[in-house]
């Protein structure tokens, strides 16, 4: 297998990765398996997750899929269940599922008199049900899973739970108002579950990736031919380092977070990824 960065060494640990059917947490899944992690990919889309574990598994790690719906506690406790029956306790638990929905989302980013009547999604037409789905995937789909694997992990030393924010909990984009909301959410959880589970062994921080190409925003950065879309030139154009991140630029900061030896006594913190994102003015 691939070495690993900061030779993070896994071995023995059993990771589990929320959302592990999707670009970046597929990723995650690699990057723990090669630092010796027996890895359990969660994700609704079972097909997809597999395929990711296969691959790992041909790389000589050791991985198994498991179809699972972050938002039904009762199927997360029986995959935890599962999980530990198959690969052992949960050490490390990524909690990677989330996204966005359309009824959730404005057409535009500023609204202007007349939009209420005119042909166009404003403020005023979010739907209720898509902005309350948005909420429950990013919160309750990290709130769950931490319920269902950290019963694994209390009273044991050493174990990491990594949730994903999101530069959106920094300053919220235009146009996505509830997961910029439910992403600030997952911060200031982030915060709340390090406090309370300093005291049984479990370390608890986020990683709050910058902008990365992805299937799942593809359509917002790109157009049906290939170019960039004028959102993408803001983007670039409020990203000090210009260019989108590679997933395996979030390698290090994962594996730092849940490094025992290097990060011991880091718990509660938010790890931008960003290339300068966050900290440009715009000016």
């Amino acid at each position: 297998m691939k070495k690993n960065v900061l030779n993070t060494d896994l071995t023995g640990k059993v990771a589990v990765v929320t959302g592990a059917g999707g670009v970046l947490c597929s990723a995650f899944a690699k990057t723990l398996a090669r630092a010796g992690a027996k890895v359990a990919l969660l994700d609704l889309n079972f097909e997809a997750a597999e395929g990711f574990a296969k691959e790992i598994i041909e790389e000589g790690g050791i991985a198994k899929a498991y179809k699972c719906n972050v938002l039904d506690k009762e199927i997360c406790y029986a995959v935890a269940d599962e999980v530990e029956k198959d690969l052992g306790k949960c050490d490390i638990l990524i909690n990677g599922a989330g996204g966005n929905n359309p009824r959730a989302t404005t057409d535009k980013e500023y609204f202007e008199i007349g939009d209420i009547d005119a042909d166009t999604k404003s403020f005023f037409d979010l739907d209720a049900d898509g902005v309350g789905f948005v909420f429950n995937l990013n919160f309750l789909g990290t709130l769950i899973p931490t319920q269902s694997f950290a019963r694994q992990m209390v009273g044991r030393q050493g174990c990491n739970i990594i949730n994903i924010s999101s530069m959106n909990a920094y300053t919220p984009l235009t146009k996505i108002p509830a997961y910029s909301g439910a992403k600030a959410a997952i911060s200031n959880f982030t915060q709340w579950l390090a406090v309370h589970f300093s005291k049984v062994g479990i370390r608890v921080n986020a990683i709050a990736p910058g902008f990365f190409s992805t299937k799942q925003n593809a359509k917002l950065l790109f157009n049906e031919d290939g170019t960039p879309t004028a959102r993408t030139g803001k983007i670039l154009a409020a990203t000090p380092m210009g260019r989108f991140g590679e997933s395996a630029e979030l390698d290090g900061s994962l594996l730092f977070l849940i490094n025992n030896d290097a990060a011991g006594f880091i718990t509660g913190v938010v790890l931008p990824v960003d290339g300068g994102f966050s900290a440009y003015s715009g000016v």
